[in-house]
């Protein structure tokens, strides 16, 4: 057995003649930059998320800067966000000169907590950018209502959770991305929506915002050679449109894919006290970018060789919390601020979950797992 993280060459195969044609009819026609694809790939992305304007761009983290140039944000600035997550959603705070303020997480579903964005406000703070960590939504209820409350702007990182609905308890359903000021999005490769290189994607309904972003993506350009403010060059590439048109279509099949092969994982483990399996918010829908894990007494290094030697992967996001990164050591965070971020870096594990795990294989990972546990 040799069972990869995400299995991106067996997905590849199941397209290959439809993705083949699109990149080849790129080359030929030689449009590399801002060709049809491009266009059309905004259109229907916008149509599947129900959104007003999408704006692509070179990737995840230049989308999360560019939403911040868009609302000028200025150095000093403080934005709020999740400690347990990658390091993209707070470094693009960081590199604007912007404060990142990281709080603890929800133990149940491992997104921001409320309570402590709330607890974490002050004058300076002028955005909340929630991550919809590992496949499902923040509470945006409680993150929309602390905003309005205080006058912030809403940047949604819903790079793991493209596809998910957020059904409110007003009674209105929406895709991630689509509930604050800005939605971003990556489409890096094994993300449930990738393409095969790199690539990323901006959301808002606001029309004055999605002029802004248009123009900071091109250099501050609404025509060319004429600058109107201080912008960056971030494009997705015609082929790698190509590739997301293809696999858009399967978006909702892909992502019913992982939701099965986690409810696999969750029958297996259900009568194992040494593992809790993951939460599901019952305001959202878990495309499980990630299906992880937390470990109840067991060595996770141990397990983690012992799936190694069977020829299983499994990873750990993240092992080590942002505000214990060497990167994020002069902002002075409380160390004992972040209980459940701690404990998750020390307990989490995630086991394969991709668009083609069958049950035989589920069988062999489950079998393994419990196996090393007794």
């Amino acid at each position: 057995m040799n069972i990869p993280m995400v299995d991106l060459r067996s997905q590849y195969l199941k397209i290959k003649d439809e993705v083949d044609k699109k990149i080849l009819d790129v080359i030929d026609n030689t449009a590399f930059i801002n060709g049809d694809d491009v266009q059309m790939l905004r259109n229907e992305l916008a149509k599947y998320l129900d959104v007003k304007h999408v704006i692509t761009c070179g990737n995840g983290t230049d989308a999360l800067q560019i939403a911040m140039m868009a609302l000028g944000l200025q150095p000093g600035d403080e934005v709020i966000s999740a400690d347990f997550t990658f390091i993209a959603t707070v470094e693009s705070i960081a590199l604007l000169k912007l404060t990142p303020v990281m709080v603890d997480v929800n133990p149940d579903t491992f997104c921001i907590a409320p309570d402590e964005i709330e607890k974490a406000i002050t004058p300076r703070t002028k955005a909340i950018m929630p991550v919809h960590l590992f496949g499902q939504c923040a509470d945006m209820d409680r993150i929309m209502e602390i905003a309005e409350k205080h006058n912030l702007y809403v940047i949604e990182d819903t790079a793991q959770a493209i596809g998910s609905d957020f059904t409110s308890e007003k009674g209105w359903t929406k895709k991630a991305g689509t509930i604050g000021h800005i939605g971003c999005t990556s489409f890096f490769p094994s993300k449930n929506l990738g393409c095969y290189g790199d690539g990323g994607a901006i959301f808002t309904n606001d029309d004055e915002l999605n002029e802004k972003i248009n123009s900071i993506v091109n250099h501050g350009m609404k025509v060319r050679y004429y600058h109107d403010r201080i912008g960056v060059n971030s494009r997705l590439d015609t082929i790698q449109a190509a590739v997301l048109r293809v696999k858009l279509p399967l978006l909702d099949e892909y992502n019913l894919a992982r939701r099965t092969a986690a409810d696999y994982y969750d029958n297996a483990f259900a009568n194992c006290d040494k593992i809790i399996t993951p939460k599901r918010f019952n305001k959202s829908t878990h495309t499980f970018h990630q299906y992880t894990l937390m470990l109840n007494g067991v060595d996770r290094d141990e397990l983690q060789e012992y799936l190694k030697s069977k020829g299983i992967a499994s990873a750990v996001y993240y092992p080590v919390a942002l505000h214990n990164q060497k990167a994020f050591q002069g902002y002075n965070y409380n160390p004992d601020s972040f209980f459940v971020t701690d404990k998750l870096c020390k307990t989490v594990l995630s086991l394969p979950i991709n668009t083609e795990l069958n049950n035989d294989t589920l069988k062999y990972i489950t079998d393994s797992v419990l196996e090393f546990l007794k």
